[in-house]
């Protein structure tokens, strides 16, 4: 039979799994794949600050220009009344006191009393013409004489009046038949028709064209103050919304985050105990029987057993991390002596680091003080990073450890570098990221399992590119007091 054989597990029933290739580990029956357990929500994920963005911006948009509109003309409907109802009562006031209901039906000519009130009140300020208008819709007295004994039928202003409302308009010269013979220098008049009163019955209406500077300013005023409050208003509720949606937004993604990591975990923990009860125990064997071959009379048998118990180790620490990743931490951050840790790393690195030509350099780290965290959780930081420092130079190299005093105070600095080959400046976000490997042969868990260690411990943790070559991990941990 060509190709491998697929690996039967005796405790799944002859399932066939796929060949472990670094990356994805399920059963080949499976649909659920490790790789691929985002659903179609997380991988093209609802943008709540773009969508809001757009739709609060018309939102907030159509409810100001709506609010602005209605305000305005409210406002320039209230102001015009209040005027005519001023009017309305002054005319009323005169005509009760000059008893002038029979003039209204004409039963009597008017007296050189009522002709000056009616002169009066074409004289009032702003007042362009003043018409007096019986019951049968017939003018009986104007400011331009011409007008008087003419009949408007089509006016239904005039129409409300003497059914007792009053009427307030803003009208344009030319659109009413009425307006013949309006001065053309003035473009916009105020049209009144104030019903005239004797008891409950409307005895006659007083049509009243106005132009009032004064009130057409202060409603020009009112106006753009509605408008500017209106617009300034949803603007700044619109800015505040937005940074509002924006922090939970943030909030959301963050959480998101979490979550996702969280049933990476899941899945990983499924892997990684599967890998580790397959991987395990063959590795146990292999290295017990290399190890009675370390002791051979054959130089090359030596040679070749102790490589086999070098990438056994290997081996065995990558299954330990990867199990360390799928299970979260637990405990609480002690004093830890910094460069008892580190000796220990680079004691258990020290065989392997000779066999392949990695020479160490340290400084200062006996100097160091005691910092916050888990012993052996900072053991296995330091593990993953000389691990990648070794990865990175197979022909050799120099690996550097140096302590030192970061920008944040309370802290210390432990600096980890090589001179191999380093990391692609588009790879560097990505570094901390999980599974996401820039090694052809890595899981990508080693980074984020010491991201996640040392951020648990109030600490952070950096990769940089070097000048010189190679790459320097920075690890920043909170000093013990």
């Amino acid at each position: 039979m060509d190709g491998p054989r697929p690996f039967v597990h005796p405790e799944h029933d002859g399932v066939p799994r796929r060949p472990f290739t670094g990356r994805c580990f399920v059963p080949a029956t499976s649909s659920y794949h490790f790789c691929s357990f985002l659903g179609p929500s997380m991988q093209n994920p609802f943008r709540l600050t773009r969508w809001f963005a757009i739709l609060g911006l018309l939102t907030t948009a159509l409810v100001s220009v709506a609010s602005s509109l209605l305000l305005s003309r409210f406002l320039v409907g209230n102001l015009l009344r209040q005027d005519a109802n001023v009017s309305m009562e002054f005319v009323q006031g005169i005509v009760e006191v000059q008893h002038a209901r029979s003039y209204f039906t004409r039963e009597r000519e008017a007296d050189n009393n009522l002709v000056e009130f009616f002169d009066r009140i074409a004289t009032m300020p702003d007042v362009v013409r003043a018409n007096v208008f019986s019951r049968d819709r017939t003018i009986i007295w104007s400011s331009d004489s011409s007008l008087i004994g003419m009949k408007f039928e089509d006016n239904p202003e005039l129409d409300e009046a003497l059914h007792g409302k009053l009427h307030v308009g803003v009208d344009t010269v030319g659109t009413k038949a009425e307006h013949a013979l309006l001065p053309a220098t003035v473009l916009r008049y105020v049209e009144n028709y104030l019903p005239v009163r004797s008891g409950q019955d409307v005895v006659g209406v007083i049509e009243v064209y106005k132009n009032p500077r004064a009130l057409f300013e202060a409603i020009e005023d009112g106006t753009r103050l509605v408008w500017w409050s209106g617009v300034g208003g949803g603007l700044f509720l619109y800015g505040l919304l937005l940074w509002v949606v924006r922090r939970a937004d943030r909030i959301i993604q963050s959480q998101q985050a979490r979550l996702v990591e969280s049933e990476t975990l899941a899945a990983l923990g499924v892997m990684a105990s599967a890998v580790a009860h397959g991987i395990r125990n063959p590795l146990a064997s292999i290295r017990t029987s290399a190890e009675l071959n370390l002791d051979s009379p054959s130089a090359t048998v030596r040679e070749s057993s102790g490589d086999i118990v070098d990438e056994v180790d290997g081996l065995e620490r990558w299954v330990r991390d990867l199990l360390a990743y799928a299970v979260p931490e637990s405990g609480e951050p002690e004093n830890v002596q910094i460069a008892q840790v580190l000796d220990d790393s680079l004691g258990s690195f020290a065989r392997v680091f000779q066999r392949r030509a990695i020479r160490v350099a340290t400084s200062s780290l006996h100097e160091a003080p005691a910092v916050r965290g888990d012993a052996a959780l900072l053991t296995q930081v330091f593990n993953c990073l000389l691990t990648n420092a070794m990865d990175a130079m197979p022909s050799g190299g120099l690996v550097e450890l140096a302590i030192s005093k970061p920008p944040d105070e309370g802290k210390l600095r432990i600096s980890i570098s090589d001179n191999g080959a380093g990391v692609a400046p588009e790879e560097l976000p990505n570094v901390f990221v999980p599974r996401r490997s820039t090694k052809s042969t890595g899981l990508g868990v080693g980074l984020p399992l010491a991201k996640r260690i040392v951020e648990r411990f109030g600490g952070a943790i950096e990769l940089v590119g070097r000048a010189t070559g190679g790459a320097t991990v920075n690890v920043d941990l909170v000093i013990a007091r």
